[in-house]
This record gives C-alpha cells, sequence and structure tokens, in this order.
C-alpha cells in the first residue's frame, strides 16, 4: 500500500502508483470546461486551481510530473496556465485531448468577453464590484494552498528551500517578466551544480506514459517550423493582403509568440496593437481589461473581446485563434523532444532546482498581485481563510467555494 510519504520521497516526474494515465478528449473537456467556468482570479490562481482538480482529486498525475509541466511552461512563450492544460489534456488523450482541454478551459471566459463587446455590460455598478472583490479573495486561498501543497513536495531539502526562498526574493524586488524567466535560468544551474551533488535525484523509473499521445518528432519539427514561419511571414501577407482580419491574425499571433510570462504581461503589446491603429478606443481597452478581472479562465480571452470591437464576431474568433496558435505550435512541437532529454541525471538535476525556484515564484505572486490588490481589511482576510478552510479540509467543490465568496464579497465590498 502506497503512502503519502512514499509519494512525497519520490523524484519530481515520477509515475506515482494511483495515478490515472489515460483518458477520452470528453472526459478531458468536461473536466477543463467545470475548471473554464469556475478558475477566478489568474495563471497563478489557475496554477492552483488546476493542481487541485487533476493532481489531488482526479489524481491525472503525480505532484512531481505537474511540477515538471509548470516548470517548462513557465519558460516558453505564451498563457502559461493554457500551456500546462495543453500538455495535461495531451498526455491524458493525446492530440484530441489536448484541444478539448484547451476549448473547454478558454471557451466560458472568450464567450463572455465577446458578448461584452457586442453591447453587454454587466459589471458596471456596485454588485458587481461586490463580486469582483469576493472573487480576487478566494483567490488568496487559491494560491495559498496550490503554494503548500507543492512545497511540501519539492522543498524536500534546505538546498531546495534555499532555492526557492531566493527565487521569491528577486521576484518580489524585480517583477519584471524577464526577471522571472532569468530567476528560472540561475534555478536550473544552481540544480546543476548544488543539487545533482547534494542531493542527487534518481534517473526516471521508465514506467511512465509519454507525454506526446501521437506526435512524432517528425511532426514536432514542423510544428516549430510552422510556428516560427508563420512569426516571419504574416507580416508580409498582412501587408501584401491590406485585410484587416489578415491584419488582425498578424498582431494577435505575434502578441500570442512574443510575451514571456503570459496573463498581464500581454496587455502592454495587446495595447500597442489595437489602440494605436485606431481598432479599440483606449476606454474601450481598459472597460474590457476590467471585466477580464471579473470572469474565470485565461486572461488571453481578453483577444476574443478586442477582436468583437474591431471586427464583430469574426474578428473574435480570428484574434482568439491567433493568440492561442502558437501555444499549440509550441507545445506539440516541444513535447516530443523534452520527453527524451528530460531523463538525463542533468536535466534532472536542473529541474529539481527550477521545480523548486517555480514554488518560489508562486510564493511570491501570492503577495503581489493576488494578496496586495484582494486583502485589504479584516473582513477580507476572514473571507480567505474560511475559503482554506473549505478548500483544504471540508473539501467543499472549488466551484461552490467560488460562488459563496463571490456572494460574500457584494456584502463586504469597501
Amino acid at each position: 500500500m502506497t503512502t503519502e510519504a512514499d509519494t512525497v520521497e519520490l523524484p519530481a516526474g515520477t509515475r506515482t502508483p494511483g495515478v490515472t494515465t489515460s483518458g477520452s478528449p470528453l472526459d478531458v473537456f468536461r473536466v477543463f470546461l467545470g475548471l473554464g467556468l469556475t478558475s477566478f482570479g489568474g495563471p497563478i490562481a489557475h496554477l492552483g486551481y488546476f493542481q487541485e482538480a487533476l493532481v489531488r482529486r482526479r489524481r491525472w498525475l503525480a505532484d512531481g510530473e505537474y511540477a515538471d509541466i509548470v516548470a517548462l511552461c513557465q519558460v516558453l512563450p505564451g498563457p502559461t496556465s493554457s500551456q500546462v492544460g495543453l500538455m495535461v489534456g495531451l498526455r491524458r488523450a493525446g492530440v484530441g485531448g489536448a484541444i478539448a482541454a484547451w476549448a473547454g478551459f478558454t471557451l466560458p471566459s472568450a464567450l463572455l468577453m465577446t458578448v461584452f463587446a457586442l453591447g453587454l455590460n454587466v459589471f458596471d455598478n456596485a454588485v458587481g464590484d461586490g463580486i469582483i472583490h469576493g472573487l480576487k479573495v478566494v483567490a488568496v486561498a487559491v494560491v495559498a494552498l496550490a503554494v503548500w501543497s507543492m512545497a511540501r513536495t519539492l522543498w524536500s531539502d534546505r538546498l531546495r528551500v534555499t532555492v526557492g526562498l531566493a527565487a521569491a526574493i528577486v521576484v518580489l524586488l524585480w517583477p519584471a517578466a524577464i526577471g522571472q524567466v532569468l530567476v528560472l535560468i540561475v534555478a536550473a544551474v544552481a540544480g546543476i551544480t548544488l543539487l545533482a551533488r547534494g542531493s542527487p535525484v534518481p534517473p526516471r523509473t521508465g514506467t511512465e506514459r509519454a507525454a506526446t499521445g501521437p506526435i512524432g518528432r517528425p511532426v514536432a519539427a514542423a510544428c516549430l517550423a510552422l510556428f516560427a514561419g508563420l512569426l516571419v511571414g504574416l507580416p508580409v501577407l498582412a501587408a501584401l493582403a491590406d485585410a484587416q482580419l489578415v491584419d488582425l491574425f498578424d498582431g494577435f499571433y505575434r502578441s500570442g509568440s512574443l510575451v514571456f510570462g503570459g496573463g498581464h504581461v500581454v496587455l502592454p503589446l495587446l495595447e500597442s496593437e489595437v489602440v494605436p491603429s485606431g481598432w479599440v478606443t483606449p476606454d474601450e481597452f481598459t472597460a474590457g481589461y476590467g471585466l477580464a478581472q471579473a470572469i474565470p479562465g485565461p486572461l488571453f480571452t481578453f483577444a476574443a473581446y478586442l477582436g468583437a470591437v474591431t471586427a464583430g464576431a469574426a474578428g473574435a474568433v480570428v484574434a482568439l485563434v491567433a493568440i492561442f496558435l502558437p501555444s499549440f505550435l509550441l507545445v506539440f512541437g516541444i513535447v516530443p523532444f523534452w520527453e527524451a532529454v528530460r531523463r538525463h541525471p542533468v536535466v534532472l538535476a536542473a529541474l529539481a532546482g527550477v521545480n523548486a525556484a517555480v514554488v518560489g515564484i508562486l510564493l511570491a505572486a501570492l503577495y503581489d498581485p493576488i494578496w496586495t490588490s484582494a486583502i485589504g481589511q479584516p473582513e477580507d482576510l476572514a473571507l480567505a481563510i474560511g475559503a482554506v478552510g473549505a478548500l483544504a479540509w471540508w473539501r467543499v467543490p472549488p466551484w461552490l467555494v467560488v460562488l459563496a465568496a463571490a456572494g460574500v464579497g457584494i456584502v463586504i465590498v469597501p
């Protein structure tokens, strides 16, 4: 019989007994649709919801495997939480599972943003402000539990704790996206030079199911080539075609390809694409961004709002596909090679350092922007504590906790 201690002692990424390894795209869609309807609070909070739903509740993968996926997606350009969903869906049910995970997680917020862009504004009142406030507070509980759970597994000795705390300090003092990327690079070097000697990481067992599904290396290489080709070729095509939808696709594809850190980091890129051109006014841009804070799912669905304001429903579809397409191409292109190289002892040691740093980055994000934007009075902290208890000990479904917090937020909004 496998105990919790047995699971914690296994190296990051090793298959743990009891972890299920296969499913159907429909099953993946159902689970990610639930996440897409209830995952409030931004990309860091999304990782907490994913960890609770996919690792703790359903055991689709082990803590270490989840940390490996998060570590890889942290260093890829694009929306981290959406890419984590793509990789989990790919591992669970192949290419169909990846598409199902993206659709389930993305479409609820994309549809809401599109409807809002076409004239429905339901959050411009005091009740809406209270709902938004409650959702911010519940995100504190979600991220706090994610940090605690991952730290118990990935900060298994003093060296890993030191790497993780150092990462948290650096990110707090230097919150720019480039700072996070450099922290992960330094953590990988620390893993190779310190953790490999001080706390060796055993090789993987060989019993893991590859995360690639039906994707082979030729297809992966073609995806990477297409990613680069579109990045270079779309501006040329846009200049030749002189069509608004082509310009829209080019601008949003470039934004999805070049942003590191995801989430709020993409906003300056999007603003530079749509506001100076006159497609979207500054007031329209700000209004859409405000709604994006209040709805579940990835912030990148803000692209659907901007596309709809620019060119109606067709613009929403074009912008949404364009901004997420780079993530599909990068994930499909990198995963097969990643599966091959990550079993090398040096790579395992680097992953140990990166995983420790990821926990530190989550810890820093728990304070800023999540805590600082949500906790401003004793009532906020009381609600956050109650949400922690409901999720961690009373095992209340996350969607119910989110709804309750939104209701309480109406009462306690400052």
